[in-house]
């Protein structure tokens, strides 16, 4: 069939599974298509299109709510809803989210970039239907690394013994990390649990007088007890299904079919393949086929090649963790599930003892490096900006507060295009800056980087938090670099007629170009955007240039707002001007397209300071 014609999942309904099963492969294939051009989730969409499929032929969305956990491998909902013909922009500025959205369709009821928050979304959704006395069902799709976080466990904690609530928990456990097929016995259990029997004793539990159902119920735990097959999901009081193969599409549809009709909390374990149909995906153990650009699908390889001695930024701090673990047996790097993403499956491979992933446990990951560095373990925490905020309680409760001192990069600070809203990291520098015990710096380039890091490590007394983007940056190539004593800012010269402060890789493009151009603008790189140069800031703001302050965050609460504060505190009268992000939520786009939007693309700032 052409999937551009499908408006909603109704059609499903009057396939067959022959149908149905070269529907799965129809999909598979436009979506490598479409990926290998614009890039996106490949591996995880791949894993579930059988999933996705069963659903909406069992289920009846929108009436029936189906939340996507993170909502990255959402793109075959969005196919079944009617938006195939909008994959061409797929994360591209104005086009398809990568996750579900909530103003793209009504088939989009929950919206999500990070990951577990579907159970707690669902609970509330199941609350609401049954104060409103409604009959709709609400599912959560979640995957099994997503399990490891505090929230689902508090979601399922309170799920699991409202009798009064039916939501349905689908496990998407492609890497058996939760339970393994434990054999005949389980399978043979799962055959039992989904014969017409069993339901119907299920159905007449008020008709057997209560020590019979409750004899009932032991007799099937102990069963599933010797097959090694009790869960904790048990234990929080749901009934457990699986697990089974989330690529049968006949069996997928039986036990959907079987949970529809549970008047309690429900959970069914499924089995999938990441990456199923393209084979560099299947054969990936590092995860570089889960979140990719371009790419050509006959070779594998990615169309986006680094230029001769660029490196990522995240690749750049982790050569410095290489060398700095060589010389420091006392030396840890926590991270939360990401060691591709930050660019440590180097540093992993030659020193697998001094890295711990703790999982999607960001709140975890600050609390547990506290508790390292109050005992003298020297600790490194890379962490997206946009997930940092999700333990905001530790880095003032149990880091900060205990003046214990941690190195935290914060990953992917600024901008980060594709991914849009859930993942831009504007909000880093406010809501750290005004937590004690805690500096923030940002460097321009690689050997600023390693000057920072050093300070970091070896001079600091508190906390660092170093900032720094996913673009690209020439590596450190050996340069000698002077070592940092305090907060300093870099002055490129004093004799231009425009003072212009920012930091990170937009002081990196805006003094470029004033260089090239030879333009009158006296270029300060601010490295400490806290504590700040308090001394050459004073000078600044004694001259009787004006003065501008780039950021590459939301206006409110960055650094141009700490140069107020400090102007307002000394009873300076001064005009400042601050260029950076209004206050909302910014969209998928280049940086470059969003730059230009909101009219921070280098010669709209330039336009703006010799105007």
């Amino acid at each position: 069939m052409n999937l551009l014609d499908i408006k909603d999942p109704g059609f499903l309904k009057k396939l067959s599974i022959k149908e149905l099963d070269e529907l799965a492969s129809e999909i598979r294939a436009f979506l490598i298509e479409n990926i290998s051009k614009t890039g996106g989730h490949l591996s995880s969409n791949l894993g579930v299109v059988e999933l996705t499929i069963a659903l909406h032929y069992v289920f009846n969305s929108p009436k029936d709510h189906i939340v996507f956990d993170v909502g990255h491998q959402s793109y075959i909902h969005k196919i079944l809803t009617g938006r195939a013909k909008e994959f061409s922009k797929l994360r591209m500025y104005q086009g398809l989210s990568g996750y579900q959205k909530r103003d793209e369709s009504v088939h989009d009821v929950w919206e999500a970039g990070h990951s577990s928050t579907a159970i707690a979304a669902i609970a509330g959704f199941e609350v609401a239907r049954n104060m409103n006395k409604s009959k709709e069902k609400n599912i959560a799709v979640v995957g099994d690394g997503s399990l490891n976080s505090g929230l689902s466990f508090e979601a399922l904690n309170y799920l699991g013994h409202q009798k009064h609530l039916s939501p349905i928990i689908i496990i998407n456990d492609n890497e058996m990390s939760i339970s393994k097929n434990v054999g005949r016995l389980s399978r043979l259990l799962n055959k039992t649990r989904s014969t017409k029997f069993y339901n119907y004793a299920t159905k007449t539990k008020r008709k057997l007088p209560k020590f019979m159902y409750r004899l009932k119920v032991r007799i099937a735990n102990m069963i599933r007890g010797f097959a090694n097959n009790l869960t904790i999901f048990d234990e929080f009081g749901f009934s457990y299904y699986g697990p089974i193969d989330g690529h049968d599409l006949k069996g997928l549809i039986k036990f959907l079919n079987l949970i529809k009709n549970k008047n309690r909390p429900v959970v069914l374990h499924v089995v999938t393949k990441k990456g199923k149909g393209y084979k560099f995906a299947e054969e990936d153990n590092l995860g570089k086929w889960h979140g990719v650009g371009p790419f050509n699908i006959e070779t594998g390889e990615f169309k986006n090649s680094n230029k001769e001695n660029y490196l990522s930024w995240g690749n750049i701090i982790s050569e410095y963790m290489i060398d700095y673990a060589e010389k420091h047996d006392d030396f840890k790097i926590i991270i939360p599930a990401m060691i591709t993403g930050s660019g440590l499956n180097e540093f992993e491979e030659k020193y697998p003892n001094k890295i711990i992933d703790v999982g999607i446990c960001e709140s975890f990951a600050v609390c547990f490096s506290s508790a390292l560095a109050l005992n003298n373990v020297q600790v490194f925490l890379p962490i997206y900006s946009s997930f940092l905020q999700r333990a905001y309680d530790q880095v003032v409760h149990d880091l900060t507060r205990q003046k214990a001192k941690i190195v935290i990069g914060i990953d992917r600070a600024g901008l980060v295009g594709s991914d849009g809203e859930t993942h831009q990291g504007l909000y880093d520098i406010a809501y750290l800056k005004h937590i004690p015990n805690i500096e923030i710096v940002q460097p321009s380039n690689a050997v600023e980087a390693w000057m920072l890091l050093d300070y970091a490590f070896n001079v600091s007394k508190n906390t660092v938090a170093i900032r720094y983007s996913r673009n690209q940056q020439i590596k450190y190539l050996g340069e000698k670099y002077p070592s940092i004593k305090n907060p300093i800012w870099l002055r490129s010269k004093t004799d231009g007629i425009v003072n212009f402060i920012s930091y990170g890789d937009n002081f990196e493009r805006i003094n470029t170009y004033v260089e090239i151009n030879k333009l009158p603008v006296n270029m300060i790189n601010a490295l400490f955007i806290k504590p700040m140069d308090e001394n050459t800031l004073l000078d600044l703001l004694k001259d009787d240039k004006p003065l501008y302050v780039l950021e590459d965050v939301t206006k409110i609460s960055g650094l141009g707002s700490s140069i107020l504060e400090f102007i307002s505190e000394y009873n300076i009268f001064k005009k400042v001007k601050i260029l950076g992000l209004p206050d909302e939520f910014i969209l998928q786009g280049s940086q470059e397209e969003l730059y230009k939007q909101y009219h921070l693309d280098t010669e709209s700032i330039i336009r703006e300071i010799l105007k």
